[in-house]
């Protein structure tokens, strides 16, 4: 059992599986012309099951997939298939452009929650937020997921004067569809041209709803959970806010982050990481790494000072978001 110093248990890995992505939100990969680390950098299939492996042994019981883009590494389905052997819960966080092609082996090895990125329901400002034109097949890959029985996490960054008038058409696309609509509140990372102004708030958001005069349930949220959760009354789907920065989660944090290139983080927003892969490929045991790194956890969003302290920009890590994994 892998537990901080303020008694968290982790039991949550999230794993990222590469560094590229098919895609160049704003947010994510700020930067045109984003050099991406070379092969034998990153970890190979043999080295992801093994770390998963040890940190099965040390009490982890679901592990998420991320990237990058996951579905776009040439050997994704071998991935799935040695982690599915660990007898875990299995999770994906994915853009769906490749979706419709794993449908099938998805469902095979029984792969559970599935988060997808979709940040707008316009087609030309979802051109505009990724660089690709690729609405139409992102939204029927959704409803693809409908169809064989998965119930996808849409996830949506809302950013200020970009996509914060359509949380209304976020909200009544789970009138008739049992989607779980996410708002995650816009974060820092290095070179996203962020600002407090930009963030769209919990209770704004919240307020926006109420105006349009909807009756908002609240729901029973997870010991562990990221976000807190809400239903309109008689809609088939729900909701849900990601509050970052307005209302940090960390209390019951349970969740561990490992870069493509096998670098450990114990926060998101972790001013430090742990090598395990160069130790790894030496040989060496890795479990006190680990255990250390998850030791020395900060009780609060990585140990950054408030985000309203502009000197937040001074503290922040280095890699952007596709180089932490979503």
């Amino acid at each position: 059992m892998l537990k901080d110093s303020f008694n968290r248990v982790h039991d949550y890995l999230r794993i990222s599986i590469t560094d590229k992505c098919n895609f160049s939100c704003t947010y994510c990969m700020p930067i045109k012309n984003c050099h991406f680390l070379p092969n034998n950098k990153l970890m190979t299939v043999n080295e992801i099951y093994t770390i998963a492996k040890i940190f099965v042994g040390l009490g982890i019981k679901k592990i998420r997939l991320t990237g990058g883009e996951p579905l776009i590494h040439p050997d994704f389905i071998q991935i799935l298939e040695k982690l599915h052997s660990l007898k875990l819960e299995l999770a994906l966080t994915t853009n769906a452009y490749y979706l419709d092609k794993y449908i099938h082996p998805f469902k095979q090895l029984r792969l559970g929650s599935i988060n997808v990125s979709l940040d707008t329901l316009e087609a030309a400002k979802f051109l505009k937020i990724t660089g690709k034109n690729a609405f139409e097949k992102i939204y029927n890959n959704i409803v693809l997921l409908l169809q064989h029985n998965f119930h996808p996490k849409i996830n949506v960054v809302l950013i200020k004067d970009i996509n914060d008038n359509e949380i209304m058409n976020f909200i009544n696309w789970t009138k008739d569809l049992p989607i779980h609509v996410r708002f995650i509140e816009y974060m820092p990372f290095e070179a996203n041209r962020w600002n407090l102004n930009y963030v769209v708030p919990l209770n704004e958001i919240l307020n926006k709803i109420n105006e349009e005069g909807y009756t908002i349930v609240k729901l029973n949220d997870t010991l562990n959970s990221t976000s807190k959760s809400f239903q309109i009354k008689k809609f088939k789907g729900t909701f849900a806010i990601i509050s970052t920065v307005s209302n940090p989660f960390c209390d019951n944090c349970n969740r561990i982050r490992l870069t493509a290139d096998g670098k450990l983080r114990n926060c998101l927003f972790a001013q430090s990481e742990t090598d395990i892969l160069t130790p790894l490929r030496e040989n060496k045991n890795i479990v006190p790494l680990i255990e250390k790194s998850i030791g020395s956890k900060f009780k609060l969003r990585g140990g950054l000072p408030d985000f309203k302290d502009q000197q937040i920009f001074k503290k922040l890590s280095k890699r952007k978001m596709i180089e932490i994994g979503g």
